[in-house]
């Protein structure tokens, strides 16, 4: 199926590693031109080299999603260099899971005010691409934790405010043709990811973790950025305000 994204302007956070890269890497296998940004210069060098080796126009830059004036000048500028912005991934996250308060915290802040602050700067840009092309997209990958509560913790409620922030967005931006959808994955399993590092260091937890889905096997990056590339393509272009969960039925909650 082609996507129809050739050619579109696409904004990753978080696009060096993990969800964030396969996110990056996909949009610019269907031909788009992609940005991308992280903390680490050497990582965001290196990634945006083998965009480009994909033949679409690259670029990138080190940024603390934490400081919104520098999200939001990195965003404007990453507009104009690609030409506009008609996808826009908010996938970065401080995957925190104490419930202190710095754990409250440094979830909210990259998180919640990461995908705020990054939607404002890059408002623009997408009202201009659904005038133009009638379809611009947000996507925010959020997580399963945001309907499970097994004990009190930070890191599921941050994950439910941005759903319900993105349905928010979708139906006050849905005449504009700005479409805004979220990703919620189960466990995702990547070299030096969050379940690699728990395979490593509490290898008994993870199993139990592992034997609780029934696929029996965790999510490769991959298989969610290809829900989120499907979601932010004019493929899916009457489809706003859906939270698609991508977890392998480790939930039984019903989605209706």
């Amino acid at each position: 199926m082609d996507l129809n994204l050739r050619g579109k302007k696409c904004v990753v956070l978080g696009g060096t590693r993990g969800i964030g890269r396969a996110i990056a890497d996909t949009l610019a296998d269907e031909g788009a031109d992609v940005a991308i940004c992280a903390r680490n210069a050497d990582q965001i060098a290196a990634a945006v080299t083998e965009l480009k080796s994909k033949g679409v126009n690259a670029t990138g830059g080190p940024v603390d999603v934490t400081d919104g004036p520098a999200l939001k000048a990195w965003i404007s500028s990453a507009g104009e260099e690609l030409g506009g912005i008609d996808i826009l991934v908010s996938n970065a996250g401080a995957m925190a899971q104490g419930n202190d308060e710095a754990s409250w915290k440094q979830n909210f802040n990259l998180d919640v005010l990461g995908a705020v602050n990054a939607f404002e700067a890059a408002e623009p840009f997408l009202g201009k691409a659904a005038d133009a092309h009638g379809d611009a997209a947000f996507v925010i990958i959020a997580s399963i934790s945001a309907a499970v509560a097994d004990q009190a913790g930070s890191y599921g409620p941050i994950k439910a405010a941005l759903i319900h922030m993105a349905k928010g967005l979708a139906r006050q931006h849905a005449k504009r043709g700005i479409r805004t959808n979220v990703v919620s994955p189960g466990m995702v399993y990547f070299e030096g990811g969050v379940w690699h590092q728990v395979e490593q260091n509490m290898p008994d937890f993870f199993k139990q973790a592992l034997s609780r889905n029934p696929t029996g096997r965790c999510a490769s990056p991959q298989e969610i950025a290809d829900a989120a590339v499907f979601l932010a393509s004019p493929r899916s272009s009457y489809t706003t305000g859906s939270n698609l969960i991508v977890d392998g039925t480790v939930s039984n909650r019903v989605n209706f």
